[in-house]
């Protein structure tokens, strides 16, 4: 039977969403700014496109499928179909804020999760198969561990946690960012492009988008908890900015020692390591141990950006290496700083446990625990997306014909320069790819 509504969760969890949907325009201006000037409206495209195709998706069949009753792996998709049985003045089962609330909080997660991934094989994939890409892996990889961990499937049921999404958006999307690239391969960038390639076209679109994915974060984290009032939401929002501000001083301090000097990218590449990190144990660990995972994200995320580096794989903006191994990290390291075992009392727990009476605790059990799901999650997670990127491309070609995606994908350019304008015309009128092979080096040139 419903449960009666709560008007304080029920503003809380609003003001979320609308916090949580803000953060996709700011991964766009974010992944924009990181990408050189001839790919930032593709890259902001692929963003913003989520919130149309994955929404559409999700009020569908997505939200029954990660959270109705289970039906084989996923939830049964007919149970929520297209938003049956779902009002603004019902709760749902152990819950306290509106049914209808409550999916189109969780859909905001949905969104943002495909559009993490396009930071890995920018400047690699058509805009056309893209969208085939979102609705399928939304339904292969997003939905059935959404279900498992959150929507009371199997994995819930052994004990493993994930809070707000260390597993079910990052490691998820940071493994499927992986397997695209034993897909799409590298960029073939000309030699005397390498050094344009390589440098963020415009560092305040960082800034922006980190302030933006910084600000959102307050109800990607706090809402998981569903409830003002339990102290878990304010637990998570202390915890998120401790990692955060951590990872991102100490983050600035590596590539100042490193290159000499402080740089603005890494400070926003820092931050948004640290927030990756904590997200799964964002409610369920004291302000302490959000110290120890904003140093942790800082030297693991960091190293991992390396060694991808080294083993020649083209994670362009680093989504496996800060995304992927920052939540896989934080979700294990779950089962060393959740509450003791101690609390597991609710009548003799201390005034020192984060969430008595509830679990995880610290112990070896939920080490493991969360170890296996996580490992499980990176390997499925990455043999997936791997297949469905190889059978999509059976059917259209994955990788754009130039480098200069915009020009090519959209016939249109985010800065306006009369020597691009005047050959993409002359490529319209002709259909010669030479033509606009012609303005690359012309481009190059003048710079």
């Amino acid at each position: 039977m419903a449960n009666d509504i709560n008007p304080s969760s029920t503003a809380f969890i609003l003001i979320c969403t609308a916090l949580v949907q803000l953060m996709t325009p700011g991964l766009a201006f974010f992944y924009g700014g990181l990408v050189k000037d001839t790919s930032v409206l593709t890259m902001m495209m692929q963003c913003f496109i989520s919130m149309g195709v994955s929404s559409i998706f999700w009020f569908l069949f997505g939200f029954s499928l990660c959270f109705a009753e289970t039906w084989g792996f996923v939830g049964n998709p007919w149970t929520y179909m297209a938003l049956r049985d779902l009002n603004v003045k019902e709760a749902l089962p152990e819950q306290e804020i509106p049914g209808a609330l409550f999916m189109v909080y969780q859909g905001m997660f949905a969104v943002i999760t495909p559009a993490l991934m396009t930071g890995a094989f920018a400047d690699r994939f058509r805009f056309k198969p893209y969208l085939f890409f979102i609705v399928l892996w939304l339904l292969l990889v997003y939905c059935p561990w959404c279900h498992w961990l959150w929507g009371g499937g199997f994995l819930a049921r052994w004990g493993a946690r994930d809070f707000a999404g260390g597993i079910v958006v990052h490691v998820t999307a940071g493994f499927g960012a992986l397997a695209s690239l034993f897909v799409v391969g590298r960029r073939e960038i000309p030699e005397n492009e390498k050094d344009h390639h390589k440098k963020p076209h415009n560092v305040p679109f960082v800034a922006l988008g980190t302030a933006l994915l910084w600000f959102g974060w307050f109800g990607f984290n706090p809402g998981s908890a569903l409830d003002v009032r339990n102290g878990q939401a304010v637990a998570a929002a202390v915890n998120s900015e401790i990692a955060a501000s951590m990872s991102t001083f100490l983050w600035l301090m590596i590539e100042w020692i490193r290159l000499g000097r402080p740089t603005l990218v890494g400070l926003c590449v820092g931050a948004i390591a640290g927030l990756a990190t904590i997200t799964p144990a964002a409610g369920f660990i004291e302000p302490s141990g959000a110290m120890v995972y904003g140093l942790v994200a800082t030297f693991f995320c960091y190293a991992c950006c390396e060694l991808i580096k080294l083993l020649g794989l083209d994670d362009a903006l680093d989504v496996w290496g800060v995304h992927g191994m920052g939540g896989w990290i934080g979700s294990i390291l779950l089962g060393v700083f959740a509450d003791k075992l101690e609390c597991e009392d609710l009548a003799s727990a201390p005034s020192t446990c984060l969430n008595p009476g509830a679990p995880p605790y610290a112990s070896w059990k939920q080490l493991g625990i969360q170890t296996v799901a996580t490992v499980f999650c990176s390997v499925y997670s990455m043999v997936v997306t791997y297949i469905l990127l190889k059978a999509i491309s059976l059917c259209m070609p994955l990788k754009p014909e130039s480098l200069h995606v915009d020009l090519h994908e959209q016939h249109e350019e985010a800065y306006h320069s009369p020597t691009r304008t005047y050959h993409h015309n002359v490529h319209k009128k002709h259909g010669s790819e030479e033509s606009l092979e012609t303005s690359s080096a012309s481009e190059s040139d003048l710079a």
